[in-house]
Parts: structure tokens; C-alpha cells; sequence
């Protein structure tokens, strides 16, 4: 820590003096003319300090910045900028609106990017492999800015005008359908007869839903619905339990505790409707953790002789149904967006519809329909590597002599794969993570500035732009902070990942 906190330092020395030199933040003033010509230029010297030399400028930061760090004092402002007003303010707006986006496209790409490496891995050398390897190639390659361009045109201004009248022929619904009868058909793999069947099983399942989706006008007027939470809920609670448990009859009770979990997750959706109707974040994150304790509850009481196990997948299904009851009300909102923002839900700019004054749900539907498009552009490059690095390290795992030894003692595949290699496989992912998410809270400059995000991204470019050190380096230390910070909960979970370094 000793170490990184005088890189950070002499990092922050060198920032700051390039920045300085840069050009001459009176430049814009120097070609007024008029009487407040003067005033302004005083005004503008006193905010940066500009009568001081540069070296001193920077210690005269630095003490600023040190007054942050100090719990008593009410004086925290990072600076000046160059209108003379604080930069803590403009700094906690643009880091909540970056780390908005951030986080959710970092925890998409990594969730989808470990499970797409797992399932290449266990398919290696197969046509989903090589189809996935082209995919996750041409992902690295494809510039961000022109990703964005692309992502504006065809998801932004086409889907907006499809949503305003959501019909298809009856070919268009037999393309979808076909694309994700092949999209199984290479996941699952197997004999030319199983390709076969999986692929018109999925045909004809696809083809069904979205003929009725169409039908039943969800396009328009979308929601799950109480049937709609306990099926997904049930299909979790099955997913869940097969995954971490299986569904022989000795890991049986750790189903029924899932599935009593789903039980009680509906019932209280249906019991809380008034409650949700009124909801804000503090009531989001009850219902969650309730849900999971629940779950917990349902797992020691059900769970037989697996309880901890029964609770932990109990727990992660109770906060799947609590996700699907907060999707469904979002969805529910829907409508609501829809009319207020002129039937253009999607947006291509900004980071919020200004003067929506709708309620909690419409609301962060709309901070959503804001993210999606610069959540797809930053996630796309993080899902490659994600998905290369995960199917990298599982092959090199489930060669080594430990999960040989497991096989050969006789057990199956899922426990294998789940309780022996998966973990092991993580590990070399941890440091990835960490410089990722320091990357992408510093590299989403380009597309925050492509579409327009109120961010830090803008904060950064404004700064450059005007020769307005204190933004800029605010962006640094942040920056700077975080990937040291995350460097150091990579170190942490090394160990929990790996029993030799926590002995050691």
C-alpha cells in the first residue's frame, strides 16, 4: 500500500504539471474586450491560483485534497474550477452517473463471459467453440466509437420505430426462429439426429412465443404477471438446484426448499402489491434480502442433511423471484415511458429524460432505457475477454490431476465441473477483473462522450479541453484510487478462491 500510495502520487505530480502546461486557461478571456475583461481574468486567476507557479498550484491541491481525507473538516472541495465553484459536486454527480453505468455493463460481461468460456471449454474444437472464438475476436476488433454509431442506428432509431407499431410477417418470426433453434442446436452439440431435434424443438418453441407475444400485444403493454414470476421462478428454482445440487433423489430436499421459496416470493407479491405500488429503493432492497432469508429459512427447515447447501441455493432462488417481481413492475411502467417520451423509449443521448416527474418505476425505467446502448458498447469488448481468459484457464484446470482423481473416484460431471474446476478457474480471472473495471471507470471517455453521458467521461474531456486542471484531476485520483483499491481485493480474493495462498 506504502508502495502505490507514492505511485499515485507522482502520478498525480505529472498529470497535474502536463495539464498546466498544456495551453493558457486565460486563452478564451485574453480575446474578450470590454470592461469586465479584467474582472473576469482576476476572478479566473484567483480560482486556479494562477499567480503561483505551477509546482506550487499542485501542492496547493494536494492540500485540498488532503482536507478530504481529515473527518472533521467542512472545507472539501478538490478545488476550484475554472468558473470558481467547487469540483466535490461536479465530481459526485458525474462518478454516480459513470458508475451507474459501469457496474452494470462490467456485471453483465463477466456473468455472460464466464459462462460462455465454461460451455466453449466443455465444447472445445466444436462449431460453438469456433463460433464463439470469431465472435469474441471480432468483438476485441471493432472500435467503440463505431460500435456506438451502429448501436444508435439499429437498436435506437430502427426498434424505436418498430415499437411503435410491433408486428412481423410470419417469415420474420420464422427467421428469429430459425437463429434460435441453431443458437441451441450449437450449444447443446451432439449427433447429427440430436442437432436435428434440437434444432426444430427450438424452432417451434421460439416460433410459439413470439407469435403469442405479438398476439398478446406484450410489446405494447408488457408485464410477467403473478403466473409469469412463479414460472420463471419455478424454472429457477429447477435451474438452480440442478446446478449447485442435481436432482437425484438424496439432494431432492434442496429443490423442495427452492420451490417453497418461489411459493412464498409469489404470495408475497401478491400481498405487497399496494406496498410496491408506492416503492422506493429502500423497499427494493427489503423485499430482496427478506426473499433470501426466507430462503435461508426454507433451507434449514426442508433442507434435510444438506441444509447449508439447501439454504444457499434456496437463498439464490428467493433473489431470483425478487428480481423477476422488480422486472415485472418495471415492465409495467412501461406504457408510461412510452407516452411520455413521445413513443421514442430508447434513447441515443443524455443520461435521463429531463422533467419526467414519473413515479419510482417509470423513472428508473427510463435511467435504463438510458443505459442500454452504452452498456452493450462497453460490454461487448469485456464479454471477449472475459470469454477467452474463463476458456483459457478451464481447459488448463481440467487437465490438471485433481479433477482426474475426481473423476476417478467416481464422481459426476456436474460435481466436477462445479465443486472442483470452476472455482480453481476463477482465480486467474480475479486480477482480470480488477484492472477491468479500473479500465472501463477510465475508458468509458469515448462512449460517454459518443452518447452524451453526463459522466466522468465528460467531466475528463471538458477539463482537457478548457486547461482546467483540479476536474481533470479529480478523474485521475478516482481513476488512480480505484484500480489500486481493486488490485488489492484481487490480492483478497486469491484467497478466498485459493486455500494454498489463505494456509500459506
Amino acid at each position: 500500500m506504502v508502495v502505490s500510495f507514492f505511485i499515485i502520487l507522482a502520478s498525480t505530480a505529472l498529470t497535474y504539471v502536463l495539464v498546466a502546461f498544456s495551453d493558457n486557461p486565460l486563452k478564451d478571456l485574453l480575446e474578450l474586450r470590454g470592461s469586465l475583461r479584467e474582472t473576469k481574468i482576476a476572478a479566473r486567476t484567483i480560482a486556479l491560483n494562477l499567480d503561483t507557479p505551477v509546482p506550487g498550484r499542485y501542492f496547493l491541491w494536494l492540500g485540498d485534497v488532503g482536507k478530504c481525507l481529515w473527518p472533521w473538516s467542512d472545507t472539501c472541495t478538490l478545488g476550484l474550477n475554472r468558473d470558481g465553484k467547487p469540483v466535490l459536486p461536479q465530481l459526485q454527480s458525474a462518478i454516480g452517473s459513470t458508475l451507474r453505468l459501469v457496474i452494470v455493463a462490467t456485471l453483465l460481461a463477466l456473468v455472460l463471459g464466464v459462462v460462455t468460456g465454461v460451455v466453449t471449454a466443455l465444447r472445445q474444437y466444436s462449431v460453438f467453440d469456433y463460433t464463439v472464438t470469431f465472435v469474441a475476436f471480432l468483438c476485441f476488433s471493432l472500435p467503440v466509437f463505431w460500435v456506438s454509431t451502429l448501436l444508435k442506428q439499429y437498436i435506437a432509431i430502427d426498434l424505436n420505430t418498430w415499437l411503435g407499431s410491433p408486428t412481423l410477417t410470419y417469415g420474420g418470426i420464422a427467421l428469429l426462429a430459425a437463429v434460435a433453434g441453431l443458437f441451441w442446436a450449437l450449444i447443446i452439440g451432439g449427433t447429427r439426429r440430436r442437432y436435428l431435434t434440437v434444432f426444430g424443438a427450438g424452432f417451434a418453441a421460439t416460433f410459439l412465443v413470439i407469435y403469442l407475444l405479438l398476439s398478446t400485444n406484450f410489446f405494447v403493454t408488457p408485464y410477467f404477471g403473478v403466473i409469469g414470476v412463479a414460472v420463471f421462478g419455478l424454472a429457477a428454482a429447477l435451474g438452480w438446484s440442478a446446478l449447485f445440487a442435481g436432482l437425484d433423489a438424496r439432494n431432492r430436499p434442496v429443490l423442495y426448499s427452492s420451490l417453497a421459496t418461489v411459493v412464498v416470493g409469489v404470495v408475497i407479491s401478491i400481498a405487497g402489491k399496494s406496498l410496491l405500488d408506492e416503492a422506493n429503493w429502500l423497499t427494493v432492497i427489503g423485499m430482496l434480502v427478506l426473499l433470501m432469508l426466507i430462503g435461508v429459512v426454507s433451507g434449514r427447515l426442508l433442507g434435510g442433511q444438506s441444509t447449508k447447501l439447501a439454504g444457499r441455493v434456496a437463498a439464490t432462488t428467493g433473489f431470483t423471484v425478487g428480481i423477476l417481481i422488480v422486472v415485472d413492475r418495471l415492465l409495467r411502467s412501461y406504457p408510461a415511458l412510452f407516452a411520455a417520451t413521445g413513443g421514442r423509449p430508447i434513447k441515443t443521448n443524455g443520461s435521463e429524460t429531463p422533467n419526467l416527474n414519473a413515479d419510482f418505476w417509470t423513472t428508473n425505467l427510463d435511467y435504463l432505457m438510458y443505459l442500454l446502448l452504452p452498456t452493450i458498447a462497453i460490454m461487448l469488448i469485456s464479454f471477449a475477454g472475459y470469454t477467452r481468459y474463463t476458456r483459457a484457464s478451464m481447459l488448463d484446470v481440467m487437465s490438471q490431476d485433481y479433477v482426474r482423481t475426481a473423476r476417478a473416484k467416481g464422481l459426476n460431471n456436474r460435481t466436477v465441473i462445479v465443486r472442483h474446476a470452476f472455482r480453481n478457474a476463477l482465480i486467474p480471472l480475479a486480477t482480470l477483473v480488477a484492472f477491468d473495471f479500473a479500465g472501463i471507470l477510465g475508458g468509458a471517455v469515448i462512449t460517454e462522450t459518443v452518447f452524451g453521458w453526463s459522466g466522468m467521461g465528460k467531466m475528463f474531456t471538458t477539463g482537457i479541453t478548457n486547461v482546467d486542471p483540479n476536474p481533470v484531476m479529480a478523474f485521475f485520483l478516482i481513476t488512480g484510487t480505484a484500480t489500486v483499491l481493486f488490485n488489492m481485493l484481487a490480492d483478497i480474493a486469491y484467497a478466498y478462491l485459493d486455500p494454498r495462498i489463505r494456509l500459506g
